[in-house]
């Protein structure tokens, strides 16, 4: 038996095999704003730090902008029918704060709140419930200019705009999620320079890191204040594994888990900062740009937590880059990180376990007891993808990676986790940041060319896998007619 969707191709009927999951539990997608809209001067938008990182020779592979991106400003409609036909309870989008407020600051823009009014309807009337980000990593340009997020004012900014966001969504929008990974806008944008705005610094990447929680709590109190919502945050919290037993090894674990970890889980969710931070930073962590009060603001109540998996990280003990304790970058702290190399690797490099996606979501669950329920509100995988001589995209890999994660999510649920939901990264092939375009996660290919959007196999399974899921929850149960 098989089906035909809107995209005029033939999919088979759900089979048995796919992971189980609860009655209730969300399915949904995931992108980000720069990396899909394009638009970068439609509608009186400004700048973001990434539209200027881009322009910066050498940052980004193939000189790549997010200047057009997916086009998604203008074809959202057509994106929004591939979410209805995939049959997705959830969609994750970011909202780009230069849209809302040019310059980070002052009055909205009209036109470009007028944008996420009509995706936002588009998507109730196609059935699918939005999710929407508030940041995902598009600061504007003009608030960097003024310090970025190493000063407080862009954690006040955020409130701001956060406010004006929900007046205006709040009536339908009705999951919010305030910021994206805040670990790779703080530490990969402050300290590594591998991402905008492309600082390698110590103690000023340490109060992005500060500021960005802080802007998160008075984000969270904006929303409150708007009315009847759910509130979370994102983060993306690794899997650290020791190279060795070795007390070196261990103790670079430790700091590792400072960096990577504890330093946003411990004050939104345990009222603390990291116990080692001392040893992981030594007098870079001045806490200079700490308030009294901070603690409390940061650790409101959530109504769950967003978590991004795509690998686990192998740690071993370093020396120090640098030898002058002064002139360390934040991320510098005697640790050295590298893959597997026993198993499979993406076209990004990182391994394929999905096993460690399970001991993950344990440990954060036997670790914060008051842990809210989980989202995961990014997992995914980027491959070769090739269109075959039947015009279509066969990406098996994909598939094998989504099929085993999945049950990987679902051995931890069995185990207790309380997770309710899993969005797939990413609805559409896209501007994979530094990458540019040079990599695929999206389970619907792209042609950046002509922009043609064309369902791959993996969008098809994650299709099946979906009905799958609702046939076997709507299915009455059986009567035993034995007689006893």
């Amino acid at each position: 038996m098989s089906t035909s969707d809107s995209t005029g191709a033939t999919t088979a009927a759900p089979a048995a095999g796919f992971p189980e999951f609860p009655p209730g539990f969300a399915f949904g997608a995931a992108t980000a704003s720069y990396q899909i809209e394009g638009a970068h001067d439609v509608g009186g938008r400004g700048p973001s730090i990434w539209d200027t990182y881009c322009r910066q020779p050498g940052k980004v592979a193939g000189g790549a902008t997010g200047d057009v991106a997916c086009d998604h400003y203008h074809r959202y409609r057509e994106d929004v029918a591939l979410l209805r036909d995939l049959g997705v309870d959830d969609y994750r989008f970011s909202i780009a704060w230069p849209r809302i407020q040019p310059t980070g600051s002052g009055p909205a823009n009209a036109e470009g709140l007028a944008f996420y009014d009509r995706l936002v309807d588009e998507l109730l009337a196609a059935g699918v419930r939005p999710a929407a980000t508030l940041y995902h990593w598009d600061l504007p340009q003009a608030l960097e200019d003024r310090g970025g997020w190493r000063v407080r004012e862009t954690a006040e900014r955020f409130a701001e705009y956060t406010a004006i966001v929900a007046d205006r969504l709040g009536d339908r929008i009705k999951r919010w999620i305030t910021l994206n990974e805040p670990f790779c806008a703080a530490f990969v944008g402050y300290a590594i320079g591998r991402h905008a705005p492309g600082a390698k610094e110590g103690t000023g990447a340490l109060a992005a890191a500060h500021h960005l929680l802080v802007g998160h709590g008075l984000a969270v109190r904006a929303l409150r204040a708007a009315g009847d919502c759910e509130v979370g945050v994102t983060l993306n919290p690794d899997r650290l594994l020791p190279a060795t037993d070795s007390a070196a090894d261990l103790a670079a674990v430790r700091r590792a888990d400072t960096l990577h970890n504890a330093v946003w889980f411990d004050p939104i969710f345990a009222g603390r900062y990291p116990e080692h931070e001392a040893e992981t930073w030594g007098p870079l962590a001045d806490g200079s740009y700490r308030r009294d009060g901070d603690l409390a603001l940061i650790g409101a109540p959530l109504d769950f937590v967003g978590v991004n998996y795509y690998r686990p990280i192998t740690i071993a003990a370093a020396p120090h880059r640098e030898p002058d304790p002064a002139a360390r970058t934040a991320v510098d702290i005697g640790a050295a990180e590298s893959w597997r190399d026993d198993v499979r690797h993406t076209t990004m490099g990182w391994p394929v376990v999905p096993e460690a996606f399970t001991e993950l979501l344990l440990d954060l669950d036997a670790r914060y007891p008051n842990l809210p329920p989980l989202y995961i509100t990014e997992n995914g995988s980027a491959e070769a993808d090739t269109v075959a001589a039947d015009g279509q995209v066969h990406d098996a890999d994909r598939v094998a990676y989504l099929r085993d994660h999945l049950a990987a999510l679902a051995e931890a649920v069995r185990a207790g986790v309380d997770v309710r939901g899993y969005y797939v990264w990413s609805l559409l092939d896209n501007f994979e940041w530094a990458f540019g375009y040079d990599k695929r996660f999206g389970i619907v290919r792209v042609d950046y060319d002509t922009l043609e959007r064309l369902p791959k196999d993996s969008y098809r399974w994650y299709q099946d896998m979906i009905r799958a899921h609702r046939l076997r929850h709507e299915r009455p149960a059986a009567t035993d007619h034995r007689q006893d």
